[in-house]
């Protein structure tokens, strides 16, 4: 994969969100569309999700003590004046106790992280170890105050500023939170200014984020409300039992994630024709988060409002049911990831490789690494994947080319080192770390991958400038601590470009075994069939798209049914045991099913 931190500019948004990509709605529209759907949502029944501050003020109001807590990149002013209103309307003063103004001094907190941030100028730096209460001075908790009826700390950590209160908490999608970050509206943690993008991103990934994750988590059982702060003057909410058992019930059926695309240099023109919804005058869309659960989000819906939170809340709370026999090994960490990169009327990827599973773990604190395969869901008829080394491949010679290149802009004749292979629809290309690849212009990919996806270290970026006008990162050490050289030759299209047989038939279907390298933790199969497939889970979570046809249904064992179209992207948990799908479609449906190796 071959993310980019240097995201165009804003053009034509508010101040406080970059970028062109529509804001979710408040309210579930009229109808789902007849095709993807960018704003997938599941319903849970009626009175189950609130919207507005006056509905959340009138639960407040009578509870004298009152935690907001929430994520990076919440607004708070904004919810303190929106609550403030209406408090006001009932003659009703408030004792506010702000958690920022616990918050330890800048210094000390740019001192604190400094050592999980790596370089300044690269993108990456080491998971922290660090903890939400290492950045706050709270030398005590937070009290009902005096006179007031009503006390309210407010602000990230406030559960932990006053863990006697009653907790809310605030939810923001992480999509959200970078377009507030590019329009630099919001700070990191403890940062008192925003910084370029980049350091920002790298600050969130390795710090931030991982800080507020485990302190989530760790509050779960706690939070009586939970809320969705992605609207500027608006919200949605629902009660704790509520939400749990939404949880529980997505732990047992079929799901999608929401999806969300980027533009990028390379970036082309297959998603912006074939999907609806998404904004039409973006110069390109490189790729989309189909199910990278670090970053995408689970929405519900009641009574037309929607709600949406994190996907790691699910792993939080029933992670066996998602992964089945798998829970142990993985943890919260749900291990497959899905995205799509568009080169189809645009450009090659970088040359690039992934990191071994030691390298990742000693050099970045992750624990699998960003193990790769590039399915093949469409492509133009000259499309082609760099993949492999030549077999006379000079390794000192390629590393100086490379960086006579990086140094003087010189052009390389790619193929006179690296393999270039034919792409053709349906295909699977393998790419295990350690892999030298690169998506030619072209294709429409279907990444399937182990979940890491910001490890990539690019060689040969073709001389381009990224939207912003600025050279890309080029990453040649790194590359040659991991590059597999003995991967060349024959050996390349007899071990990296999977085989592809019919394992089981019926009258009307065939289950095609698409296998992966033996270094890949997941395996790949093609269910085809024209009617109807019954499929059993195995105590195994099945990751799968519509690779081709129009749309099926598809019904799990508790009776639900849901409809996918084309290109979308569903989970089915391992607790779901069994599920159907049904071809609405005249032609054979195809879909691809991805699943953990026992």
């Amino acid at each position: 994969m071959d993310i980019s931190l240097n995201i165009p500019k804003n053009k034509n948004t508010a101040d406080w969100r970059t970028g062109m990509q529509p804001l979710m709605p408040v309210k579930a529209g009229g109808g789902k569309p007849q095709g993807y759907n960018i704003f997938p949502y599941h319903s849970i029944g009626e009175g189950k999700i609130f919207n507005g501050y006056p509905a959340l003020a009138e639960w407040i109001v009578d509870k004298k003590f009152v935690a907001l807590d929430g994520y990076a990149g919440v607004f708070w002013n904004d919810i303190k004046q929106c609550l403030e209103e209406e408090f006001e309307k009932q003659g009703l003063a408030v004792n506010w106790i702000n958690t920022a103004d616990y918050l330890k001094p800048v210094d000390v907190v740019q001192k604190m992280v400094a050592p999980y941030l790596g370089t300044q100028n690269s993108v990456w730096g080491t998971k922290t170890s660090l903890q939400l209460i290492d950045f706050y001075n709270f030398n005590q908790q937070a009290e009902p105050g005096g006179d007031y009826k009503l006390t309210i700390v407010i602000g990230t950590a406030a559960g932990l500023l006053a863990n006697k209160a009653h907790l809310v908490y605030f939810d923001l999608p992480k999509n959200e939170l970078q377009l507030r970050m590019r329009a630099a509206s919001i700070t990191n943690l403890g940062n008192n200014a925003p910084e370029s993008p980049a350091e920002m991103y790298k600050r969130f990934y390795f710090v931030d984020w991982v800080v507020l994750n485990n302190y989530k988590k760790s509050i779960l059982d706690k939070i009586e409300i939970i809320a969705d702060a992605q609207w500027k003057e608006d919200l949605n909410w629902m009660h704790s039992a509520d939400f749990k058992q939404a949880l529980q019930q997505l732990g047992k059926t079929a799901f999608r994630v929401r999806p969300w695309f980027e533009p990028g240099a390379w970036g082309g023109q297959w998603i912006k024709e074939h999907i609806d919804g998404i904004n039409k005058n973006e110069v390109n869309y490189a790729w989309s988060f189909e199910l990278i659960v670090p970053e995408n989000g689970l929405v519900f819906e009641s009574d037309g409002n929607l709600l949406e939170v994190s996907f790691d809340f699910l792993m939080f709370a029933r992670r066996n049911d998602v992964l089945g026999k798998h829970a142990e090994k993985f943890g919260d960490e749900f291990p497959i990831r899905f995205d799509f990169l568009d080169t189809w009327e645009g450009g090659n990827l970088s040359i690039q490789c992934h990191p071994s599973v030691d390298y990742i773990q000693k050099n970045f604190g992750e624990t699998i690494t960003q193990d790769e395969t590039y399915y093949i869901l469409d492509c133009e008829e000259q499309a082609n994947v760099y993949m492999g080394f030549q077999d006379d491949i000079d390794p000192e010679a390629f590393r100086k080319e490379l960086e006579k290149s990086r140094d003087f802009g010189t052009e390389i004749g790619i193929t006179k080192y690296v393999q270039s292979h034919q792409a053709k629809k349906h295909d699977l290309f393998l790419l295990p770390n350690g892999t030298v690849h690169s998506a030619g212009a072209g294709n429409m990919v279907l990444e399937i991958s182990a979940t890491p996806y910001i490890f990539t270290f690019k060689m040969y970026d073709w001389l381009r400038l990224d939207l912003n006008g600025e050279p890309r990162a080029i990453n040649i050490e790194h590359a040659f601590n991991n590059l597999k050289f003995d991967r060349k030759g024959e050996k390349v299209t007899r071990e990296l470009i999977s085989k592809q047989s019919v394992i089981e038939k019926g009258e009307d279907w065939e289950l095609v075994h698409v296998p992966t390298h033996q270094e890949h933790f997941y395996d790949v199969h093609r269910v085809e069939f024209d009617s109807v497939i019954t499929i059993e889970t195995e105590d195994v979570c099945h990751v799968l798209m519509l690779v081709e046809g129009i749309s099926i249904d598809v019904v799990t064992a508790d009776g639900r049914k849901t409809t996918y179209h084309y290109a979308e992207t569903f989970v089915i948990p391992a607790a779901a045991n069994t599920y159907t799908m049904y071809n609405n479609g005249a032609k054979r449906a195809k879909v691809i099913k991805a699943f953990l190796k026992s």
